[in-house]
């Protein structure tokens, strides 16, 4: 049921989320250039490119991390659940003080926690290389016991992981009746078809971008109609576009971006989306809110480098929000 106009800008009061998937420190280059500038369509097959970067930060980062750190920034409950390695205690410690829930997070000692290098050009292209340290264990963990864990958990986000522990997550929230928010991203390149629509099946929504949307459908051969079997609500976004909410009854809802003060670093972006979205689910708010809602965290990640730099207060994200959509919702 949608909630009154003013309600859904408060958290809900009535259960955790839980958030599956990845948790990495995220190595993050500039290139003051364009990357296409340096590729020669004649020398594709032998491709050896050394670019000079302008900027280098390490940051926390993981979709995980990311989509829980929007969620507590809103005032929501998450509890993630994951793996990380020795290397991990500031970050573990930081989570919780921004809100977050840890006690899900396994630590491997004999492991690293999962690094990913990010470089961006000058037209927002990148290139991004993974290593998956103790994200490759993260199909020892359950999402049953995590909500046998936590009993008031309401719903669970099934975010990019390792391909395994995407699929069991899915089928125990299934098999739990717990509802899912499947968000596939740069996964949708290491499952097959068959697995991309096991574990959307029965979801409350499937969020991917454009080119995820694409692959999709590709692997598994499904069309509009197809996909609506499998979930209730497809979120696609397009970036500086914005989005669109396809639901599986009605008209698509066309999602505007929120205005950037200034575009500093696209990584993040989507995540916030994701977070500021379940927010909206978790509240109750019409799938015209969530959306926006999505927007708006979204543009607060793109205006700082890194995918937790930035920071608000509900008060703050509620201005911007009426400043970007106006206060008629």
């Amino acid at each position: 049921m949608t909630r009154s106009p003013s309600s859904f800008r408060e958290p809900s009061a009535d259960g955790r989320v839980l958030v599956a998937g990845s948790l990495a420190f995220d190595q993050i280059m500039d290139f003051p250039g364009h990357f296409k500038d340096h590729i020669l369509p004649e020398k594709i097959h032998m491709i050896s490119i050394s670019f000079l970067v302008s900027e280098f930060r390490k940051q926390r980062g993981g979709c995980s991390g990311n989509i829980a750190y929007t969620l507590a920034l809103l005032g929501e409950r998450p509890r993630i659940l994951a793996t990380a390695g020795s290397d991990f205690g500031d970050y573990r410690d930081w989570l919780a003080g921004q809100g977050v829930e840890v006690d899900g997070i396994r630590i491997y000692e004999d492991e690293v926690t999962a690094s990913c290098f990010i470089t961006t050009d000058m037209a927002d292209n990148q290139i991004t290389g993974f290593y998956v340290g103790a994200m490759k264990r993260a199909g020892e963990l359950s999402l049953s016991a995590a909500a046998d864990e936590a009993p008031d958990a309401r719903l669970a986000v099934v975010a990019p992981d390792d391909p395994g522990a995407m699929l069991r997550h899915c089928r125990e929230a299934r098999e739990a009746g717990m509802p899912v928010v499947f968000d596939p991203s740069f996964q949708v390149i290491a499952l097959d078809g068959e697995s991309l629509a096991e574990a959307a099946r029965g979801a409350k929504a499937v969020i991917v971008n454009d080119y995820e949307l694409a692959v999709f459908r590709e692997k598994t051969g499904l069309d509009l109609a197809g996909l609506h079997e499998l979930a209730e609500l497809w979120v696609v976004t397009y970036g500086e576009e914005g989005s669109r909410i396809h639901p599986r009854e009605g008209e698509p809802i066309e999602i505007p971006a929120a205005p950037a003060r200034e575009i500093v670093d696209p990584t993040g972006a989507g995540d916030a989306y994701r977070g500021g979205f379940v927010a909206g689910l978790l509240r109750g708010a019409d799938l015209g809110v969530c959306g926006r809602m999505g927007s708006v965290a979204a543009v607060y990640a793109v205006e700082c480098y890194g995918t937790q730099s930035h920071a608000y207060t509900r008060e703050e994200f509620w201005r911007r929000y009426d400043d970007a959509f106006g206060a008629r919702d």
